[in-house]
């Protein structure tokens, strides 16, 4: 399959031949492994202290003096002695179920499943009916695949990234994605993530020559090279067919057999 190679100004340059690659069939399954085992390898493991609630001298009196046989502090004469202590129903006791450290919490995958995702990732930017499932606003784009010339890893600067991608017909899509900054409902706002972002188009270089800091102040567009691509980028929350635009050098990596 041949694709045109667009300019700055969305006007064809040259045709290539699409890699192979971009042939792979639709595994969304495999492609939701992936994603799982990206995300659960971000999980920090973390459990409390396992002597909490156990630092006390309570032992429990026996029966016959009739009150509870819970544990109790030792002692007389001071305000603790007596109290209730160790059991979890307790106050100051310890936790009955606590969180583990060592619970195995990341979901593995072997190599040639998380390739064979990434590869069927790559082969879903190709689909327009998957790239407007997904909410992306691709009305005025006719041809996907989306390829640029390289002129655009160049660009430094936000109103020329802005600019270039509005030419390529992604106007509405930057507009969608700039509209969709919102305040996350929850106790996350007091957790460092306070905002819910919509995912925006893809930029797949594969040199960067400024393109990452002209493009990282446009909410939800996302710039990665094409050696180091993941099923999480190409296939946010485990859903194929990201809106993804492709300069013409990073294609032409893809053909020497990178993933493959």
């Amino acid at each position: 399959m041949k694709v045109q190679v667009l300019s700055l100004d969305a006007k064809p340059v040259e045709e290539i031949e699409l890699p192979e690659i971009f042939d792979t069939e639709a595994r969304p399954d495999v492609v939701k492994r992936a994603v799982l085992a990206a995300q659960s390898a971000r999980i920090q493991p973390w459990g409390p202290d396992p002597m909490a609630g156990k630092r006390t001298s309570a032992e429990t009196w026996g029966k016959g003096f009739g009150v509870s046989r819970i544990r109790r502090v030792k002692g007389t004469k001071y305000p603790a002695s007596g109290m209730g202590a160790f059991a979890p129903h307790a106050v100051g006791g310890r936790r009955a179920h606590p969180p583990r450290v060592e619970k195995v919490v990341v979901e593995r995958i072997n190599k040639k499943e998380r390739h064979l995702a990434i590869r069927s990732a790559i082969a879903a930017t190709k689909n327009k009916k998957l790239v407007a499932s997904r909410g992306h606003a691709v009305d005025k784009i006719t041809a996907f695949p989306i390829v640029i010339t390289d002129e655009l890893e160049g660009l430094k600067k936000a109103a020329e990234v802005k600019i270039a991608l509005a030419k390529l017909g992604l106007d509405k899509e930057l507009e969608r994605a700039s509209e969709g900054v919102r305040v996350r409902a929850g106790r996350g706002k007091m957790r460092g993530r306070r905002y819910k972002r919509a995912v925006g188009p893809l930029i797949i270089i594969s040199e960067d020559r400024g393109i990452t800091r002209g493009a990282r102040n446009l909410p939800g567009v996302s710039v990665a090279k094409v050696n180091e691509l993941n099923a999480e980028l190409l296939a946010p929350g485990g859903v194929l067919g990201r809106l993804t635009v492709w300069t013409n050098s990073a294609i032409r990596k893809l053909a020497e057999g990178l993933y493959s």
